[in-house]
């Protein structure tokens, strides 16, 4: 099984032929391109397994590897993480003879006397090279999706950047908008294709004037290693303690580490201070988008908030996912309340912005929007019941509850 690569995939149908010829329609598709289009949908074929076969699985994750703007929550490695959780994956998978076209990881957990729930995170995945078949094997990837979600008690759908067609195509097909918040709906992302002078006049004035200081001021970040996992748990923990979050344990640090280090996906920052370490940052990569994922502070270390080693660790992550080719930066998610401030218009009341996302904003992002969210939960009593439940008093509290039981790392 092969990801198709835009010059082989012209030769099955999925990229149109660049210059198009004298009978080219007005997209530039000529008749030959839809000849091959037909051939690839005759043959497309929809797999769903727990256990695809090694070779599908390599193909995926070349597949979510190389695709513009995916996350890694979509690589079979991330489901190795997962099942720390207890979760186990569902493979949704559009193929056309040799080549992969698309498709979904399903990450879903047993509710003992319920049922099977099941969550998607930033998917279904489509080839890049995808053209005159693409809105055809969205089609059939979201027919599935909806078959899987009414085996399961609920599934709950983030669909990808770019994927508002998908939300659209999983509305039609029975699912509802959803607000359990499964993964975010926005984030603030700094574009890295910008020369280094435009990064470095996007900043704050006084952070600019950091970016001198800290050099002479002992400030120093360094790209760690596994050797620093436990580094980062501390640090992870004195940041989830200040914030009133439940932080993540060192084994599911390490398993992440681990998993997504052989394909490239992640990277782990170190920030020290005189030598010694006050600051970590977790981050993952993929189709070209660098996420921050972990950070941790050293809160005890009034030198380090004094000196601005969070922001020296973010910057310093621009600056290698700049240089490592990476096309954006992304600060891991926005809160709704932030979104809403920041989208307004007019000028923001600082104040009004929770700390973590007032800090995003002095970095020269911009605020970026996912596709809606949406949900089906098959049941009419179940649904029903969670709507009376979610409309209620506690209504928040279920909706956090659910949030936190499908991206919650134990």
């Amino acid at each position: 099984m092969q990801v198709p690569p835009a010059s082989k995939a012209a030769s099955v149908g999925s990229q149109p032929t660049k210059g198009g010829s004298a009978k080219a329609g007005r997209a530039g598709v000529t008749t030959a391109d839809r000849t091959r289009a037909k051939q690839l949908l005759d043959d497309l074929k929809i797999t769903i397994s727990s256990a695809p076969e090694q070779e599908l699985l390599t193909a995926w994750d070349e597949l979510v590897a190389t695709t513009h703007n995916t996350d890694v929550s979509q690589l079979s490695g991330w489901a190795t993480v997962r099942k720390q959780a207890e979760y186990e994956p569902l493979y949704v998978l559009a193929s056309s003879g040799p080549w992969l076209l698309g498709g979904a990881m399903v990450l879903r957990r047993k509710i003992r006397g319920l049922g099977w729930v099941g969550y998607l995170p930033y998917g279904p995945v489509l080839s890049d090279d995808l053209v005159v078949t693409r809105g055809a094997v969205r089609h059939r990837l979201a027919g599935a999706l909806t078959k899987v979600a009414r085996a399961h008690l609920a599934l709950f759908v983030q669909p990808p950047d770019g994927g508002d067609d998908t939300t659209l195509d999983l509305l039609q097909n029975g699912f509802r908008f959803s607000k359990a918040g499964i993964a975010p709906a926005a984030t603030m992302r700094v574009d890295l294709t910008q020369t280094d002078e435009e990064l470095l006049s996007g900043l704050t004035r006084r952070l600019r004037t950091w970016t001198r200081q800290w050099p002479q001021r002992g400030v120093k970040v360094r790209v760690g290693d596994e050797r620093d996992i436990p580094l980062l748990a501390r640090l992870a923990a004195s940041t989830a303690e200040y914030q009133g979050f439940t932080p993540f344990p060192t084994e599911y640090l390490e398993a992440t580490y681990h998993e997504l280090l052989p394909g490239g996906h992640v990277v782990l920052l170190i920030g020290e201070l005189d030598g010694t370490p006050v600051a970590a940052e977790l981050l993952s990569g993929s189709g070209g988008v660098l996420k921050s994922r972990i950070t941790g502070l050293d809160r005890t270390s009034k030198e380090a908030a004094k000196l601005n080693v969070a922001s020296a660790m973010i910057w310093e992550a621009i600056c290698w996912g700049k240089a490592n080719g990476y096309r954006a930066y992304d600060f891991g998610g926005l809160r709704p309340e932030s979104v809403e401030l920041l989208r307004g218009g007019a000028p923001v009341d600082q104040e009004a912005l929770p700390g973590p996302d007032l800090f995003k904003t002095k970095f020269g992002g911009e605020v970026w929007i996912y596709p809606p969210a949406v949900e089906l939960i098959a049941s009419r009593t179940i649904r029903a019941g969670y709507d009376v439940l979610r409309r209620g008093d506690g209504g928040q509290k279920l909706i956090t509850f659910v949030r936190e039981t499908l991206r919650g790392g134990r």
